[in-house]
């Protein structure tokens, strides 16, 4: 059986964690972090996320090898 395909692009946002959770880093941290953003939210955006159960198999299926490149 060939060796399946691990999808780019979910590899570069996603990672595996050691208990199979899938983590994220936050969007909207880039640019344009004045004022109108308040300090807790910008705070709250620097930790990591962990995908809920429905997104997360979609997730698994593009990481087959656990998102290791």
């Amino acid at each position: 059986m060939p060796k399946m395909k691990t999808n780019k692009a979910m590899a570069k946002r996603f990672r595996v964690t050691g208990t199979g959770k899938i983590r994220f880093n936050h969007q909207n941290l880039r640019h344009c972090l004045g004022n109108h953003r308040s300090r807790r939210n910008k705070m709250r955006l620097k930790g990591a996320g962990y995908l809920v159960l429905g997104d997360q198999q979609r997730i698994e299926r593009g990481l087959p090898y656990g998102g290791i490149l």
